[in-house]
C-alpha cells in the first residue's frame, strides 16, 4: 500500500543478534524461525533461548509459510497514525505448519470472510531499506 507524503508511517521493526537472521531472511522472500536442537520444536518469537526446553542449542530453518488460521481479530481502528491506511485490518495467531504460532497479519480485501482453520500462505511487504515485513494472504 502506499502512502503519500503526508501520512505518517508505520513504525520499523528494530533488529537485534536474536533477531537478525529472521529479518534478513525476510528480506529475501522467505520465512526462517530458530528450531531447537535438543526438542527439535520451531519457536516464534526468535529469542536466544528455546521457550519449550530453554536449550540455547537452536538452528534457523526456512519454513514452508503456509498455516492455518487459529484466532483473529479486525482492527478498526488504528494502532497509532501509520496504520491508518490499512484500516481495517486482520490481526491472526496462525498455526504454522512446521509448528510455530505466529502473529501476523491477514492481507485481503474482504475481512469478514477470515475464518478459523483457514488455510494461509506468508507473502512479504517491503517496509524499509532491507527490512521487509512477513504477512499472510489466503491460500
Amino acid at each position: 500500500m502506499s502512502q503519500d507524503a503526508s501520512t505518517p508511517s508505520r513504525p520499523v521493526p528494530i533488529t537485534d543478534p536474536a533477531t537478525a537472521p529472521f529479518w534478513k531472511a525476510a528480506s529475501q522472500g522467505e520465512l526462517s524461525l530458530p528450531r531447537c536442537e535438543d526438542c527439535r520444536r520451531v519457536h516464534y518469537y526468535p529469542r536466544a533461548v528455546c521457550p519449550h526446553c530453554s536449550s540455547e542449542s537452536l538452528s534457523w530453518e526456512t519454513l514452508s509459510g503456509r498455516g492455518t488460521i487459529y484466532s483473529w481479530t479486525v482492527s478498526r481502528r488504528p494502532a497509532g497514525a501509520g496504520f491508518k491506511p490499512y484500516v481495517p485490518y486482520v490481526v491472526a495467531l496462525i498455526d504454522l505448519d512446521e509448528g510455530a504460532r505466529m502473529l501476523s497479519n491477514v492481507r485481503t480485501d474482504d475481512v469478514d470472510s477470515v475464518a478459523i482453520g483457514q488455510a494461509v500462505r506468508v507473502d512479504f511487504e517491503d517496509m524499509a531499506e532491507d527490512i521487509a515485513l512477513p504477512v499472510f494472504r489466503p491460500a
